[in-house]
């Protein structure tokens, strides 16, 4: 069963930063698109970004300019820099591989944006 280990979550005010970490098994983890997800209070679970095998990115239009993925191939590790944090970000965040490629998700790292 593929596991991923997110931490970095808690409690922040509005417009502070967070950065978020994705420990992700090591088999075959640089060929994977992997993604930063998250569930909010009454929502359905949204794609935040997505970072390809060649670094490559993208994000929802509610983060962009705020949030930053990143992923350090030797470590197996994906990040989620999350700067002017809003109330609206609040939420449980998980990574796993790219839409299409989603496989079980791990236990999520809360983020609560609150003053």
């Amino acid at each position: 069963q593929v596991q991923f280990v997110e931490s970095g979550g808690g409690l922040v005010q509005p417009g502070g930063s967070l950065r978020l970490s994705c420990l992700a098994p090591r088999s075959n983890f640089n060929v994977y698109t992997m993604g930063w997800y998250r569930l909010g209070p009454g929502k359905q679970r949204e794609l935040v970004a997505t970072i390809t095998s060649r670094d490559a990115t993208t994000y929802a239009d509610s983060v962009k300019g705020r949030f930053t993925i990143s992923r350090d191939n030797v470590k197996n590790t994906v990040y989620l820099q999350m700067n002017s944090l809003k109330p609206e970000d609040t939420a449980v965040y998980y990574c796993n591989r790219g839409p299409g490629l989603i496989v079980s998700w791990g236990q999520g790292t809360q983020v609560t944006v609150s003053s």
